[in-house]
């Protein structure tokens, strides 16, 4: 990812883009009395894990209190994300994930919650990625379109499960090629990642914070990434576009972040939103973790949060539909057709 976007979004984020003083104490902001769950609703080691203990520690330093994570997979993440939602709403329990998730689980039948019922905060946007095992012999992303297209119903595709990120490009290379595939799930992105890793499938659909070092390692080869243009890794050099093969598929940034249900008090909301400001969009370790994994630092919250989000929760819930997966209609939820 380029420094112009990263630069972009920091401002967008910050307004000036200057350097923050100390966070305020201002009359009536909310201090958590002890210890905060973040609860991410997959595995261990996954994009959405990485990014909340991260972001945990940057709430600890801000607030004075313990931020801790917690791992509730299952269901496509929407185990965890509806313990959120049923918990006191007292800013005290909050989930983590990909904001598309939560702006379609409603339309797959998973969870009854829309984007429009969470407060929002971003701290990444992440790349999807498609990579191989070496022992697959599938050396760039044309090769992986010839098997799709002599054995797809046998080849198999590790990702985090239905709706998750890998999902949703492996259904948009489905949609832009008619392309089959059988799709192997698994409780998060690092587990569908080692599963690729270890043979059980020839390849998987991951986010590319996901598979960096193995990439590194050379225990897997990226085929091509799911983004306008290509992308640079640090150690590996440029990966493809997938738009080299197949023009058409979209490719909007994918945010990551932390959520918590509307209803909580506002004293929550207004000092989570000056922690964001002050805090989160001057934090070095996110930034670090940004530039390292070939992920945009994009600390957004608010309006600019759900408008941002929204752009892929329209193309992801009409691909559901148009494939034949969702239960309900996004028309019937106000999800207009792109």
């Amino acid at each position: 990812m380029s420094m112009s976007i990263n630069r972009r979004m920091l401002l967008a984020a910050t307004g000036m883009g200057l350097a923050a003083p100390r966070l305020g104490r201002a009359q009536g902001s909310w201090r958590p009395d002890r210890p905060v769950t973040i609860i991410v609703p997959w595995a261990a080691g996954g994009s959405t894990d990485q990014m909340a203990r991260i972001v945990a520690a940057e709430l600890e330093a801000a607030l004075g209190q313990r931020f801790v994570v917690v791992n509730q997979p299952g269901a496509s993440g929407s185990i965890g994300t509806r313990n959120a939602l049923e918990a006191a709403k007292d800013g005290m329990t909050w989930a983590a994930g990909a904001a598309v998730d939560v702006g379609c689980y409603k339309v797959l039948g998973l969870l009854d919650t829309e984007l429009k019922d969470w407060n929002l905060y971003f701290a990444v946007a992440n790349v999807n990625v498609l990579v191989a095992n070496p022992s697959a012999n599938i050396r760039d992303f044309g090769a992986a379109m010839e098997a799709f297209r002599s054995r797809g119903a046998s080849l198999s595709v590790a990702t985090a499960g239905v709706s998750s990120a890998g999902h949703n490009m492996m259904e948009a290379i489905r949609a832009a090629s008619q392309v089959q595939y059988r799709h192997a799930t698994y409780d998060g992105g690092n587990p569908a990642m080692i599963a690729t890793v270890g043979g059980e499938t020839q390849m998987g659909a991951v986010l590319l914070v996901e598979a960096a070092e193995m990439i590194r390692a050379r225990r897997l080869i990226p085929l091509a990434v799911q983004s306008e243009q290509a992308v640079t890794l640090q150690g590996v050099g440029e990966i493809p576009s997938i738009r080299r093969w197949l023009p058409n598929v979209p490719a909007p940034l994918n945010y990551f972040g932390i959520w918590t249900p509307k209803g909580v008090p506002e004293n929550v909301i207004a000092t989570m939103n000056q922690v964001w400001q002050e805090k989160i969009a001057n934090s070095q370790r996110l930034k670090t973790y940004a530039n390292e994994r070939a992920a945009v630092f994009a600390p957004l919250y608010g309006q600019q949060a759900y408008d941002e989000a929204w752009k892929m929760v329209r193309q992801t819930a009409w691909l559901y539909f148009d494939g034949g997966k969702a239960r309900v209609s996004p028309d019937t939820l106000g999800i207009a057709r792109l």
